[in-house]
């Protein structure tokens, strides 16, 4: 993204618009890669969801919560209704899962 350092406003090559019914909204034109527009337009949908907090003990008996997406609640629950135990307990358990290397 061009940066305004000095104060002023951006210029009119700087700015574009996104039509809709209700009054224009105005974005900066980013010089990006598409790997880094496709990463910030996951990052706001992401920011747009309700977050689900999971409360948990890690292994050192450390109390942990955790922020899950709504796919992730979704996928954490599907996981702990097959192995019948809680998402705490679920998640108790994976953090005795050795890293990959």
């Amino acid at each position: 993204m061009q940066a305004v350092r000095d104060g002023t406003a951006p210029s009119a090559d700087q700015l574009g618009t996104l039509t809709s019914r209700r009054a224009p909204t105005w974005v900066l034109r980013m010089n990006l890669a598409d790997d880094e527009h496709h990463f910030l337009r996951e990052l706001v949908k992401t920011s747009r969801q309700k977050i689900h907090h999971v409360t948990w003990i890690d292994r050192d008996g450390t109390s942990r919560q955790t922020a899950l997406t709504q796919p992730e609640v979704v996928r954490l629950n599907a996981i702990a209704q097959r192995l019948k135990t809680s998402k705490s307990d679920v998640l108790r358990q994976a953090a005795h899962i050795p890293l990959a290397k």
